[in-house]
């Protein structure tokens, strides 16, 4: 059964796929969005996301979060590209520099958070599950850093309330 290739939709922010298929696109050249609180990153998936797994880049400014100090019913996995980042785990800081790898098994509580003195881009990818759970656990530490959810909760909705969920396609910042 031979797979077909997915046609890319040039929009003015860049190309995503416009369906299910395979495809070839350079993150350059992709549609980015962008949020004032937790950075900018690559929307190159179809309509409807891949199955099987979510994969992207994010780009974060220093002190910059990706998202809400968490756990969840999945492994995902994060390589930096460039840049440095602190990622806050089980209620720990580790720096991160260019090429190092954090493996984050299901129920890690964790997030990146963009540090040093320029942009911090990273590779993320993460198991998709139609049973998929979350939970934004209490953490003082995560709050020093502007990424806990101002209460513990299974809900994304929760989490973020304090934060827009408007979020601008914008053109490539990255690769610089």
């Amino acid at each position: 059964m031979a797979v077909p290739e997915a046609s890319l939709e040039q929009t003015e922010a860049g190309l995503h796929a416009a369906e299910p298929g395979w495809f070839v696109l350079n993150l350059g050249d992709s549609r980015w969005m962008r949020s004032d609180e937790g950075g900018q990153w690559t929307d190159f998936e179809p309509p409807d996301g891949f199955e099987q797994y979510g994969v992207g880049v994010h780009v974060l400014h220093p002190g910059q979060p990706n998202g809400k100090y968490h756990s969840e019913s999945v492994q995902e996995g994060f390589l930096v590209l460039h840049g440095e980042c602190i990622v806050v785990v089980e209620e720990e800081e580790r720096r991160l520099k260019q090429w190092d790898f954090f493996h984050c098994p299901p129920w890690t509580r964790h997030i990146c958070v963009g540090a040093g003195d320029r942009a911090c881009a990273i590779l993320m990818v993460g198991v998709r599950s139609e049973d998929k759970k979350l939970h934004y656990p209490e953490s003082e530490l995560a709050a020093k850093h502007g990424a806990a959810s101002p209460v513990e909760t299974d809900t994304p909705r929760e989490a973020y309330a304090d934060w827009s969920r408007d979020f601008t396609p914008v053109r490539a910042t990255w690769p610089l």
